[in-house]
């Protein structure tokens, strides 16, 4: 059974949450019970909540740096989503809405945007700047996964 970590929007606690059970119905925290950010294996995170994954989650944490305003945001967002489905089990993937939350784009150094950014262990690993097609960004993630 693949599962992917979340952190609780409503009280920052992680959740380790069925990607199968997820598609039947939503997620809640075990903590406080309310909704997770979790839409098709991708959860929606603001600065914190990415803090708190990539320091507690014993998988890679895989980031989409994005904004609603940006053309190849919205083109590669299928492509993020397919590639979570794909390698589910293997890493969380995570989108950060740097419009609502510069703070997590700051932090992070983003001078562009889509960024994407895999961590492992705590620590970044791998950065790629701009949307890939599908089969690019698998590609990639299989390199820094190995």
């Amino acid at each position: 059974m693949a599962t992917t970590y979340v952190p609780c929007s409503s009280c920052g606690k992680l959740n380790r949450v069925s990607l199968e059970e997820s598609a039947k119905k939503e997620p809640i925290c075990g903590s406080c019970r309310s909704p997770l950010p979790l839409h098709f294996g991708v959860a929606d995170v603001n600065g914190a909540g990415l803090s708190s994954l990539v320091a507690k989650t014993p998988s890679p944490v895989v980031a989409d740096f994005w904004a609603p305003w940006c053309g190849p945001c919205k083109s590669f967002a299928p492509t993020f989503q397919q590639a979570a489905l794909r390698f589910s089990g293997r890493a969380s993937f995570v989108k950060v809405n740097t419009e609502q939350h510069p703070e997590a784009g700051s932090a992070h150094q983003v001078r562009g945007i889509p960024t994407l950014i895999l961590f492992v262990g705590g620590k970044e690993k791998a950065r790629l700047s701009g949307a890939l097609p599908f089969e690019d960004f698998s590609a990639w993630l299989i390199q820094n996964l190995a």
